[in-house]
């Protein structure tokens, strides 16, 4: 068994592969204090043939099991080329960063830009928005399909683009409307990292949590003017590409 842990800083994420680079085991747990006791228990019965760990947390991973680490960039950059061999960009919508990644045709990288000084432009503002408004996930990613309004949020600071939701809600705006600018707010900060890779780009693809929100991947399509892809399993796809590595490591 080849295992990739990437320890996010919302959520933790376990891979294992076969020999033949099946994925038999994955796991995706929320990242909490202990983390490695946790990822250790889980473990525990499992046969280790190969672990590498990427991610915020991966040197806690490393201490536990002296094992290989492996950036994220690299991570994700390896876990897009597994799910498509010709993917020459990957755009990742994390908890507490997005970045994006432009991709060789080996399923290394050549280039990337990364966002992790603001909240506003990551998934967790989609997380405020949706608990200020009180949705549930499902109906946050998709209610936006119904707006009969374009607004905007413009703060780039999640405490005041968090304020705007509040200003908007006490309009009386609709829900739809107000999903709308809070997507519409996140689709533009990715649209605009992805430009300077996208003109070059003909398979784009979406991980990370941002990329089970539907909403948002029609709105970043929209603003690329490209179809964007969300990856099988796209929370998984850091932990699939540091299992992938074990293969060239061991």
């Amino acid at each position: 068994m080849f295992w990739g842990i990437d320890v996010g800083s919302t959520y933790t994420k376990i891979c294992g592969l076969d020999e033949n680079k099946n994925i038999i085991d994955i796991k995706v747990i929320p990242t909490i204090v202990n983390q490695d006791e946790i990822v250790k228990e889980y473990l525990q019965d499992k046969k280790i043939k190969m672990l590498v760990s990427t991610g915020y947390g991966r040197h806690m991973i490393e201490e536990v099991y002296s094992c290989p680490v492996i950036s994220e960039i690299k991570a994700h950059a390896k876990g897009a080329y597994s799910f498509l061999k010709n993917a020459d960009m990957v755009i990742d919508l994390g908890g507490q960063d997005s970045k994006v990644i432009k991709l060789d045709l080996s399923g290394g990288f050549t280039d990337f830009k990364m966002n992790d000084k603001c909240a506003a432009g990551t998934g967790r503002f989609l997380e405020i928005a949706s608990n200020r408004m009180g949705l549930e996930f499902d109906d946050f990613s998709q209610i936006g399909f119904k707006a009969t309004k374009e607004l905007s949020i413009s703060s780039m600071c999640a405490v005041f683009a968090e304020s705007e939701v509040i200003s908007l809600i006490a309009k009386k705006e609709s829900a739809a409307n107000i999903c709308y600018a809070v997507h519409d707010s996140i689709a533009s900060r990715l649209a605009s990292m992805a430009r300077k890779f996208a003109s070059k780009s003909d398979k784009i693809i979406f991980t990370g949590g941002g990329a089970l929100n539907p909403f948002l991947v029609h709105l970043l399509s929209l603003k690329l003017e490209k179809e964007v892809i969300p990856a099988k399993h796209p929370q998984l796809i850091g932990a699939i590409g540091a299992a992938y590595s074990g293969y060239e490591i061991i």
